[in-house]
Parts: C-alpha cells; structure tokens; sequence
C-alpha cells in the first residue's frame, strides 16, 4: 500500500494564507464594482473576472451575491467603527472634539466606495441595513455612551442622558464624515475642512444660543 506524506504544517499556512489572499480580492473587487455599477448591476462573472478568481471560487468562499455585499459593508463599517474608538481613547481632553471631526472628515474620504454602498444599497437590502445596526451602530452608541457618561462623571459635560448625547455625536461625526459628498465640495481645502470641524464641534459643545439667553 502506498503511503501519502501528510501536508506540513508550512503548506497548510500558505495554503490559509492563500485562501485568506482570494477572500480579500473578492472583497475588493465587490466594493470597487458595488460602488461604480451597483450591486443589481454587477454580476457573479463580473466579480470573478475583477477578483481573477474562478465564478466558482466565489461560492467556495461566500454563499452568494449577497453574502458578499453584507460582508463588504459590515466589515468595512467595523473597520470605520475602530478608527473611531481609537480616537475617542486618544483624545487629548473631553473637549478636543474638532480635531477628531477633522481626522473623521479625512479618513471618510478614503472610504468613498464604502459610505456609497452603505447608503445606496441599504436602502433596497433590509438584512444589510440589520446588519449594519446590529453589529455597528448599537455598538459605536454603546461605546460613546460609556465615554461621555464618564466625562459627566469627571464634570467636563453637564448631567443628561449619556445615550442621547452619544447619538447626537455619532450624528455629527456622520456629518463631518460624509460632508465631501454633502455639505462640501469634494476637493474642499484643508482649511474648509477644519472649519467645518471647529464648527460642528462648537454646537456640539456649546449649542447655538447666545450666552445671555
């Protein structure tokens, strides 16, 4: 009987580090194509062929079209979702809360792709826009809840409901994310930039009543 050496333990590595390699080309190439076509426009061959793989090495790594959309956006948005706390835990006082919104607004702009397939294709897909709640914004609340309820503890902010004032930040942290392709023009200046921040973290602040009302 012939024996078969058994794979070592180097070929299995490189055969996971493979596999791992082609899930991220199929993530890629998803996201590039969900953004410019949309995702009713892009076809299972459409992404084999920009990911170079087979159309059947898609299903071998995904259980169809969908499952790719979800998991592009989930985990783009997990990605978004980190930069974010390691922000909050960076931040320099409680009240230096322009220089993240600057920081937000320039990263958003590096995830053009993303923010258009969230927002675009969420609205057609509800197991997406489930998704994305579930395993990002209830977590991104959760997360700036607990930081502004202990800033309320230290007496930085005043006393309220630390949820709605998570939501509020997280609102306007949404704005200065996705004013490029709202608010302002895509190729605002720099100096448009910090503006628009210095002046969301201000209301955020210290509201829009004058001080003697």
């Amino acid at each position: 009987m012939q024996v078969f050496p058994q794979r070592t333990l180097k070929e299995a590595r490189s055969t996971s580090h493979t596999e791992e390699n082609t899930r991220t080309r199929i993530l890629q190439a998803a996201l590039h194509l969900f953004a410019r076509q949309g995702y009713d426009g892009t076809t299972t061959k459409d992404l084999a062929t920009a990911a170079n793989v087979a159309e059947g090495t898609l299903f071998r790594h995904f259980t169809n079209k969908k499952a790719i959309l979800i998991e592009v956006a989930t985990s783009g948005w997990i990605e978004i979702l980190t930069d974010l706390l390691t922000e909050l835990s960076e931040m320099g006082s409680y009240k230096a809360v322009a220089q993240v919104m600057k920081r937000r607004m320039l990263n958003m702009r590096k995830n053009s792709n993303l923010l258009r397939v969230c927002f675009i294709e969420a609205q057609y897909h509800p197991e997406l826009r489930e998704r994305i709640q579930v395993e990002v914004i209830t977590k991104m609340t959760d997360v700036a809840e607990a930081f502004f309820e202990t800033a309320m503890e230290k007496g930085i902010y005043r006393q309220m409901n630390p949820k709605i004032v998570a939501q509020v930040f997280l609102g306007m942290f949404a704005i200065a994310g996705f004013s490029n392709q709202t608010i302002l023009e895509p190729q605002a200046s720099p100096q448009a930039i910090q503006e628009m921040a210095e002046g969301i973290a201000d209301i955020f602040l210290n509201g829009v009543l004058a001080g003697n009302q």
